[in-house]
């Protein structure tokens, strides 16, 4: 596995196949038959590669991504922010499902290269930003949609009050959540729920129940 352009790498270390949930899309994933499937933390800290979660489709995203495929009111003519994008299935869906605009944010490198091969794929338009927004007022946005960001409790802390500070401010803010450990107990809306078949070599198990949820002003 070879360190290339982040573009380059991502052709070379995925294959174009469905989400399990999303049939209708396609990504770069990795799959079975892909060099990442395989790499192990010491072959990637070799390679001075992080982690490769953009290269998986998890499920509070796919849930996400089939919620607003299947209600595409939700964002249909608004203004949007994937946040925490990986793949950037969920801006991809909301694209696909009318949004006037769609800004998907990720701080890795390769995970924005994955984000614009993906919209590419699926003939729809993303602007990638590799911003910390973390904190930051969002008012040229409408709708924040982010999925599995609470697996770790800094990160589901920091997150979680700077979302529903962005509530509180009018905006829209939906969240996928399989049951992770860190998601907020209260101040949610249920939106829907879903099942999303799985890889035992991420999950615990090959069907995870996702929620889809609102997130209310704190």
């Amino acid at each position: 596995m070879t360190h290339a352009d982040p573009a380059t790498f991502v052709r070379a270390n995925t294959a174009v196949a469905p989400p399990s949930l999303l049939p209708e899309l396609r990504l770069h994933l990795a799959t079975e038959v892909t060099p990442l499937w395989e790499a192990t933390e010491a072959t990637l800290a070799r390679n001075n590669l992080p982690p490769p979660y953009w290269a998986f489709a998890w499920p509070g995203g796919q849930a996400v991504a089939r919620h607003i495929l299947d209600n595409p009111e939700t964002v249909r003519g608004k203004r949007v922010l994937d946040f925490a994008a990986g793949t950037g299935l969920v801006g991809i869906a909301c694209a696909l499902a009318g949004a006037a605009y769609v800004r998907a944010a990720e701080i890795d490198a390769f995970a924005l290269a994955a984000m614009e091969l993906n919209a590419g794929l699926n003939g729809v338009a993303l602007e990638g930003v590799s911003d910390d927004l973390v904190g930051r007022d969002l008012p040229d946005i409408d709708v924040v949609l982010a999925g599995d960001v609470c697996y770790e409790r800094p990160m589901a802390e920091r997150v979680t009050a700077w979302l529903r500070r962005i509530a509180a401010a009018g905006t829209l803010v939906v969240l996928g959540d399989p049951g992770r450990a860190y998601v907020p107990s209260t101040g949610l809306e249920l939106l829907g729920r879903y099942a999303v078949p799985t890889s035992l070599e991420l999950e615990d198990r090959t069907l995870r129940e996702t929620n889809v949820w609102r997130l209310l002003p704190g």
